[in-house]
């Protein structure tokens, strides 16, 4: 139920929208760890046009990071470039040299420090027996395979980052339904398992190298467009979903992923989770307002 980036209107791929330069150091105030002046650290955010993307970026801004944020609507990039000052770059992650054309840029404009894997989405809530094939195809294609093209683009970058550096960070943000079933679910979680098992394997392959592999899981995460899109437009029944407790918002999950790439570099949080306190388990959500 976690939120990610919602179908976009295709824009151009390899399109850069806007280049705006970091100072070449900042003063980065991690949760609990103080203030240190370093050289500035560049990481790229990808779904972010809307939801837990734009939250990062904006709090990783905040935190002194130099953020490309990267995605499809291109309007709505230029708008949080005009916010908060960072880099962004149009791309469609399903397109192999689109994403080999981010990478290549990456590489010509100053490196890359850390990567937030964070496009994704659902689409419908149907049973097995009445599945669309189309639509588990969609969510395993930008779910899954999305975050493998930009892994595998930019592992060499983050492998270079660390090694002059000290540390570099792959975050994946999947979701809990990466841990656990729920009726109607089988599509979404097959593919968010799917790349819950990407991070695993991973972290079990480079271990031993100057990179950390980092997952992030949301629970119930309210955000303008998430279920939105899983019910094609429906509002009423979007709404519904959030109704009767408090549910996490997308700054929530940005606080969570600025945390965790702010420990120091020998530790690694491999798999964080995070519910509202109202929900016990993904079927179970307790709706007393709270």
């Amino acid at each position: 139920m976690s939120d990610s980036t919602a179908p976009e209107t295709a824009t151009p791929t390899g399109a850069e929208i806007r280049s705006v330069t970091g100072s070449g150091t900042s003063t980065v105030t991690g949760s609990g760890t103080g203030s240190e002046t370093r050289p500035a650290r560049r990481a790229l955010v990808t779904g972010a046009s809307s939801g837990i993307g734009a939250a990062t970026a904006r709090r990783l801004r905040a935190d002194g990071w130099d953020v490309v944020a990267a995605a499809r609507r291109a309007d709505r990039l230029a708008a949080l470039a005009a916010e908060t000052g960072c880099e962004v770059y149009a791309v469609d992650l399903t397109d192999d040299d689109a994403v080999a054309a981010l990478a290549n840029h990456l590489a010509a404009t100053g490196g890359l420090d850390a990567v937030v894997n964070n496009a994704g989405g659902a689409f419908g809530l149907d049973r097995v027996e009445d599945s669309d094939v189309d639509s588990w195809r969609r969510m395993y294609e930008i779910n899954v395979l999305g975050t493998l093209r930009v892994t595998k683009a930019v592992l060499p970058l983050l492998r270079k980052a660390g090694a002059t550096k000290g540390v570099a960070d792959v975050v994946n943000v999947t979701s809990t339904a990466a841990q656990n079933a729920y009726e109607g679910g089988a599509g979404y979680t097959g593919a968010k398992h799917a790349e819950h098992m990407l991070s695993q394997t991973l972290r079990w392959e480079i271990a031993g190298e100057p990179v950390r592999v980092i997952e992030v899981a949301p629970g119930a995460v309210a955000t303008e467009e998430f279920s939105l899109v899983r019910f094609g437009g429906d509002a009423e029944r979007a709404a519904a979903v959030y109704e009767g407790y408090t549910p996490l918002v997308a700054d929530d999950i940005a606080d969570t992923i600025a945390w965790a790439m702010s420990r120091p570099d020998h530790v690694n949080i491999d798999l964080v989770t995070v519910r509202p306190r109202a929900q016990a388990h993904n079927s179970k959500i307790v709706r007393t307002g709270v």
